[in-house]
């Protein structure tokens, strides 16, 4: 006698072995309202005991941009392609340390999230995404005060352009259309870095080191305080390598007018982020199987 057993649907199904390709994006947006909680954790506890809590986001891109006008553009006359040089600083600075943040948050998520990866299942990508994520608002602030100063000598420029040094200039194109993505190619740059390197730190711990002492160094190989047109022309091939160059230009550019776009080191950055971003995806995916094991 046959019995006629319900059909039964799981929300999850586990497997003993998987293909390192099927990156469980499904299982992502599932466990989406995990992700805007880990945003909201992120948020909170970095600020929670500090006594000027959010204004951190504004005090970062001041203080940098005030030594940066004072060192390179003041004491080294390093030019600026007739951008202001506050606004030329700002722009350079805000979009180089999303990009360092995600990278370098990203970079440790397995060693720091070990003890909650070994206790309780949830897709692992979750944690870099929530990074990526909760570094967005930070640049959100950030970018506000950066719009506070563009229209600051966007105003001076058209209608007191006396109060500017002589050939400052400050004139947005088409290609400030672009801002959105370059801030997505931002994000997977960073992310796609920041997830092959803590796949390695799982058997090689002293890349956590090796990673904020060369973010530092990474910055003076991008124009964050230089422009690519005054690098000298024997490293400038160096300089063009760097993912981020043809992303910080493009961005400088399309608010400023200053400089110049340079179509061949924005479309290298665009193919290299988006190589960058898979193979950091299917690195990810394969070490976050028994990583628990290394750790």
């Amino acid at each position: 006698m046959e019995l006629n057993t319900p059909h039964e649907e799981w929300d999850l199904e586990i497997k003993p072995h998987d293909s390192v390709f099927n990156l469980h994006l499904k299982d992502v947006w599932n466990y989406r309202d995990l992700l805007w909680l880990l945003v909201r954790r992120d948020f909170v506890s970095f600020y929670k005991q500090t006594v000027l809590g959010p204004l951190w986001f504004f005090i970062q891109p001041i203080f940098t941009t005030i030594v940066f006008t004072f060192v390179f553009g003041g004491l080294a006359k390093i030019g600026t392609s007739h951008v202001p040089q506050p606004l030329f600083y700002m722009a350079g600075t805000i979009a180089w340390n999303y990009f360092a943040d995600c990278l370098t948050k990203t970079s440790t998520v397995f060693k720091d999230n070990a003890n909650i990866f070994g206790k309780v299942y949830f897709p692992r990508l979750i944690m870099p995404l929530s990074i990526v994520f909760s570094n967005l608002v930070k640049f959100g602030v950030q970018f506000g005060l950066f719009l506070i100063v563009f229209i600051y000598y966007l105003i001076q420029y058209h209608y007191f352009p006396e109060s500017l040094k002589p050939g400052d200039k400050v004139e947005p194109n088409l290609l400030v259309l672009l801002f959105p993505i370059l801030m997505i190619l931002m994000a997977i740059l960073g992310l796609g870095l920041g997830l092959i390197i803590t796949a390695l730190t799982t058997k090689y711990r002293d890349l956590a080191f090796v990673v904020t002492f060369g973010m530092q160094l990474l910055m003076y190989a991008t124009p964050v305080i230089y422009p690519l047109s005054e690098a000298s022309e024997k490293y400038r091939f160096i300089i063009k390598a760097n993912p981020m160059t043809g992303l910080i230009e493009t961005f400088r550019y399309g608010f400023t007018g200053g400089g110049k776009f340079y179509m061949d080191s924005f479309v290298y950055s665009v193919v290299a982020s988006l190589v960058l971003f898979m193979i950091g995806l299917i690195i990810f995916n394969k070490v976050e199987k028994d990583f628990v094991d290394t750790v």
